[in-house]
């Protein structure tokens, strides 16, 4: 395997840089008091909206999708670099229009739509000019495995008549957020269990819908984002809103997550990188007990261990990536497995240590870090836990050693 960057990843890394260097890294401090002024008022973050003007003046826009033609034409390990330092600043990637869901809703579209539901939906998100939301996780079943979904999609004429009870829908939090992509049971009693669900594209103002409330993360409600819990009931829209075509909802699934989750840890990644940073300065900068953190034993381990960590993660998701893009999403389902495990508990791991050389500062909001591992957390359950992961990763090992049967 070569991971060398091309030019073109260069030219595009040193870009990015620059911008970050320019627009993003000083003005942390403005977008956390700006989302801090909105309070429970959720809106776009001005200091976003502003910087997306110049992300695409600068060519740095929908850099993750290379099937559009409105990006830079990446594959997946050579935008792995990029993602990873938008991963260092939790908010930059919206400003270059590289944000979930939004990107895996773009990727599903791309993939599955028609030319009609591209025209309204795909262009629109592809500008930036609107925002959208997935649908999928279910409060009232484990929905880890997506067969136990009990939303339903039903035909009624020239409509399906959508009803289900949905939390963790990332996305309807934002108010520029439009477009549900919703996945419900359009044949609930089918022999075939993964030929039983459905997706389809549902309008954020159809009547029907109703956002219960903005899920909270260990105290963090991730404005303007944010993770809602929605009650569909009787929700009509056309049948032309279906994607792709009914029963197709798993082969969406796994077509949507595999980019999903190799972001994910891409950013993991940088946010990783960051922490590690904090940590190092907070070692040679405290002293206690009249030496520095960075003459302690303790620290110089955790340093290491860190560094380790992290470069290890790293070239998992290389590897992955570069699997990806040489035989597709479903015969690397084993790689995107193990780096959708290893990469968040590296990350909580690394983060965690920061957090504890900070002392009392790191489980405040002062130094990022309580924000971090939040982040990171989430990600050992968001699109599929870990534990869902690993039972899948060995099945796929074991089948290397399974004996056929005798006759």
């Amino acid at each position: 395997m070569d991971f060398e960057h091309s030019d073109k990843v260069k030219n595009l890394l040193e870009c990015l840089a620059a911008f970050m260097e320019e627009y993003i890294y000083p003005q942390q401090d403005t977008w956390q008091q700006q989302v801090e002024d909105m309070g429970n008022d959720w809106r776009a973050v001005p200091l976003v909206e502003s910087l997306k003007p110049r992300a695409r003046e600068a060519g740095l826009w929908n850099l993750f999708l290379p099937e559009s033609g409105r990006g830079a034409g990446l594959t997946n390990l050579e935008y792995a670099p990029l993602c990873e330092m938008m991963g260092r600043v939790a908010w930059s990637a919206e400003v270059f229009n590289c944000s979930a869901p939004d990107t895996g809703n773009m990727e599903t579209l791309v993939r599955y739509g028609t030319n009609e539901q591209k025209q309204q939906w795909l262009v629109p998100l592809l500008n930036g000019e609107i925002r959208s939301c997935f649908a999928m996780t279910e409060p009232g079943v484990a929905s880890s495995d997506a067969r136990n979904i009990c939303s339903t999609i039903i035909r009624d004429g020239d409509e399906y008549v959508i009803n289900g009870h949905k939390w963790w829908s990332s996305g309807s939090g934002d108010p520029r957020c439009t477009l549900f992509i919703f996945m419900g049971k359009t044949d609930p009693d089918g022999s075939d269990v993964y030929r039983q669900q459905s997706m389809i594209l549902v309008p954020r103002e159809t009547p029907g819908i109703t956002i219960l409330r903005n899920l909270p993360v260990f105290g963090f409600y991730d404005a303007p984002h944010g993770h809602g819990e929605i009650l569909f009931e009787d929700v009509r829209v056309p049948v032309s809103n279906m994607l792709l075509g009914e029963g197709r909802g798993f082969e969406i699934a796994q077509g949507r997550l595999g980019p999903g989750r190799i972001h994910h840890c891409m950013r993991l990644i940088g946010l990783a990188e960051v922490a590690l940073e904090k940590m190092c300065q907070r070692a040679q900068l405290r002293r206690p007990f009249g030496k520095p953190l960075a003459e302690q034993g303790v620290s110089r381990e955790r340093i290491a261990e860190s560094r380790i960590l992290i470069d290890q993660a790293r070239w998992l998701v290389l590897s992955a990536a570069d699997k990806m893009d040489k035989v597709g999403n479903r015969e690397a389902r084993k790689e995107i497995g193990m780096i959708k495990v290893a990469a968040p508990n590296m990350a909580c791991q690394v983060i965690d240590w920061a957090i504890q050389m900070h002392g009392g500062a790191g489980v405040t909001t002062d130094f990022g870090l309580a924000q971090a591992y939040t982040q990171a957390r989430v990600i050992r359950l968001a699109d599929g836990p870990d534990e869902v992961h690993r039972d899948q990763i060995a099945r796929l090992e074991m089948k290397k050693y399974q004996r056929p049967e005798r006759s």
